[in-house]
């Protein structure tokens, strides 16, 4: 298990533009919280520690190390339901760093829940460096290359037509990433994902107490969510354990 993330760069910066937008008295107050989650970590609070991470996050600020922490500081306080929650957060933001890697996997490895392999859908498999690079760095290369290909546009306009040819391999580029955006634009909005945060949750066949009971999942376990109602979400944990668990026990990522 690696160590809670530092004050980054990156946050305090996040918190700077925070102090200007908000009030500041508000503004200050979020800095200060943040300072305090992170000696309350250090002094082994882990659950006030992870309860003040996740008042920050709910005041707007996103962050993938604050995800980070506060997914570390769940796990220590052995919450590993809240912990996977914030861990499959922080990969949203920050899908290389092998801290949260690490710790991701580890933690991973406490799981109670283990899925049967299965094939995988054909758009991941098609955008498959959405996972490698992240969806930030493919949203700004992204704009990077059709900057690229109006800047040449323009060049060519007064020169030749020599290129053509690499006009064509930047637009192609462009597209692509750009693509892969609205896919994870896409997937984000209709493929919804949740993590059980509960010790247990009973898997049901209907929308009440009384309902079958069909089988029951355990904390910290992904499932893709493909329908709310009345309190209940549908779950789909694999191709076969398909059933209705109540909104409380999980937490959409």
């Amino acid at each position: 298990m690696r160590r809670c993330a530092k004050l980054s760069a990156g946050l305090l910066i996040l918190v700077a533009f925070v102090c200007l937008w908000q009030s500041p008295v508000y503004a200050s107050d979020t800095a200060r919280d943040y300072v305090e989650a992170i000696k309350l970590y250090n002094d082994g609070h882990y659950r006030k520690a992870a309860e003040l991470f996740e008042d920050i996050a709910r005041q707007g600020i996103i962050n993938g190390k604050l995800f980070y922490n506060t997914g570390n500081a769940w796990f220590k306080a052995g919450n590993i339901g809240k912990a996977m929650l914030w861990y499959e957060r922080a990969l949203k933001r920050m899908p290389r760093d092998p801290d949260l890697l690490f710790n991701y996997r580890y933690v991973k490895g406490f799981l109670k829940d283990k899925a049967e392999q299965e094939s995988f859908p054909v758009f991941d498999v098609l955008f498959f460096w959405k996972d490698l690079l992240g969806i930030r760095v493919i949203q700004r290369l992204s704009v990077i290359f059709f900057a690229v290909f109006w800047l040449l546009v323009s060049i060519n306009i007064v020169r030749s037509k020599r290129l053509q040819t690499v006009h064509y391999i930047i637009l192609a580029i462009a597209l692509i990433f750009t693509f892969t955006a609205l896919y994870d634009y896409y997937d984000a909005m209709f493929n919804k994902k949740a993590v059980i945060i509960a010790d247990t949750a009973p898997v049901r066949s209907g929308l009440t107490e009384s309902s079958t009971e069909l089988f029951a999942l355990h904390a910290g376990t992904r499932v893709d969510v493909d329908d709310k109602r009345d309190g209940y979400l549908k779950i789909r944990f694999s191709s076969d354990k398909i059933g209705w668990v109540k909104e409380d026990y999980l937490k959409i990522i």
